[in-house]
């Protein structure tokens, strides 16, 4: 099984690199980063790069896409590369997946209408128009298109994905592999959570329109 994540400048590193660690330890599956070009590419913060190994039309026929997410996204919401690669692989992948505002590009690409879809609650707003309808859960499978919401969420979508092609089994024992077992030292994983102070005070730390906390 090919798996393809494509980066782009300003994506979020956990968005690629959580489905990365489940999807890679599933046997007979090989993970391509591809993009525009090939090199390294900048997450959202500056600080970490990851390296596309393919160009876009090296690789036209995944099995599976995974598009991150990130404040660079905004740059892409008009027609582009990635997008007509997008929709052309989907053509013919089993499953066409995004974590983040992977689904703003997902949507761009055209391929989100009239389906319920999720994103970073941060960019909700910014997805509804390009959605049949927003929602707040964690992983929404709408056939063979799988939408995660913010960057954590990948793990989620990509133990979701194992599940349907190799079984529960399978998932749980790459779960395991993993150590996924999430404990946080606090309840404020959502804005309903969170409260409206915290989310003010995370609104205040975003300035450009958001790192990896609203990618």
């Amino acid at each position: 099984m090919l798996v393809a994540i494509p980066l782009f400048d300003r994506f979020t590193a956990l968005d690629a690199v959580g489905p990365y660690e489940v999807l890679c330890r599933l046997p007979g599956t090989e993970i391509v980063f591809v993009g525009e070009k090939t090199g390294p590419v900048r997450t959202d913060t500056g600080m970490l790069a990851i390296t596309v190994d393919s160009h876009l039309d090296e690789i036209d026929a995944p099995d599976v896409g995974v598009v991150p997410g990130g404040p660079g996204t905004r740059a892409m919401l008009e027609p582009g590369a990635l997008h007509a690669w997008i929709a052309k692989v989907h053509e013919t992948t089993q499953w066409t997946t995004s974590v983040c505002t992977g689904s703003l590009i997902l949507g761009a690409a055209g391929l989100l209408e009239g389906l319920d879809a999720t994103t970073h609650w941060a960019a909700m707003g910014e997805l509804a128009p390009l959605v049949g309808a927003t929602t707040e859960r964690r992983v929404v499978p709408q056939g063979k298109i799988v939408t995660a919401a913010g960057v954590s969420a990948g793990i989620d979508m990509a133990l979701w994905l194992v599940a349907q092609i190799a079984g529960d089994d399978m998932a749980r024992a790459i779960q395991l592999g993993i150590e996924y077992d999430p404990q946080p030292p606090f309840d404020a994983g959502s804005p309903a959570k969170a409260g409206p102070e915290l989310v003010g005070l995370l609104r205040g730390l975003v300035t450009d329109p958001a790192p990896s906390q609203a990618g």
